[in-house]
């Protein structure tokens, strides 16, 4: 006799956090761009009384995990 698998346990995702990647990245501002296929973020840190900044951190994702991220902040 087989053994049912749970849906619940099929569809888990084991997702792993260094510590380093726990600290995360501090960020004061986000420029966004976006094509047909993806969205694009940068994130930067402003210091001020700096003329310059640098992106600390370059996220990609597509149309429907940013509209996702929209629906989420509307809840």
């Amino acid at each position: 006799m087989a053994d049912k698998i749970n849906p619940e346990e099929e569809n888990q995702l084991n997702i792993e956090l260094s510590e380093e990647m726990a600290e995360g990245i501090y960020s004061n501002m986000v420029m966004i761009a976006h094509s047909n296929s993806e969205f694009v973020m940068d994130f930067i840190r402003i210091m001020p009384g700096v003329p310059k900044a640098k992106v600390k951190s370059r996220i990609i994702i597509t149309p429907e995990h940013a509209k996702r991220l929209l629906i989420q902040k509307t809840l």
